[in-house]
């Protein structure tokens, strides 16, 4: 049985979630995707799911930076500072290429982090190789 990815995207951009959920759809891979488009409503989702069991929880969270009510930073935090939750793999898919972004990303576990491409034939092949990476490459915890 081929593996299913679980991901959930929080992403405040309509665009940007248009794009992925597009990249995703035309791999024709196994994934199924939640979109949350604020840090505030991310947290209450991730604690839903703490609280009910971890039977679907998501393998992978692509988080964006710069988001609504409670910012990306917060909300990695959240995920990495949680018993529960702290080994679902953060994808950190965002604009920001400040330095001081990138750091506290990785000094908070972050397991990778990513620039949107600008442009749109990048941006589909980063989302792509994502995919790829994480649904035939990684072995998960159970």
């Amino acid at each position: 049985m081929k593996k299913e990815l679980k991901v959930l995207l929080i992403e405040d951009n309509e665009g940007d979630v248009e794009l992925i959920s597009e990249a995703f759809k035309s791999n024709n891979l196994n994934s199924e995707i939640t979109v949350v488009d604020n840090g505030e409503e991310a947290i209450f989702y991730l604690s839903s799911i703490e609280k009910n069991g971890l039977e679907n929880h998501p393998n992978l969270i692509l988080l964006d930076i710069n988001l609504p009510k409670i910012d990306g930073r917060e909300v990695l935090h959240y995920i990495k500072t949680n018993e529960k939750l702290k080994m679902i793999p953060v994808v950190m898919l965002t604009t920001s290429s400040l330095q001081n972004d990138i750091l506290y990303a990785y000094s908070n576990q972050a397991n990778c982090y990513i620039v949107k491409p600008a442009n749109f034939k990048e941006f589909i092949n980063t989302i792509r190789a994502l995919e790829t990476f994480w649904l035939d490459c990684v072995t998960y915890p159970i």
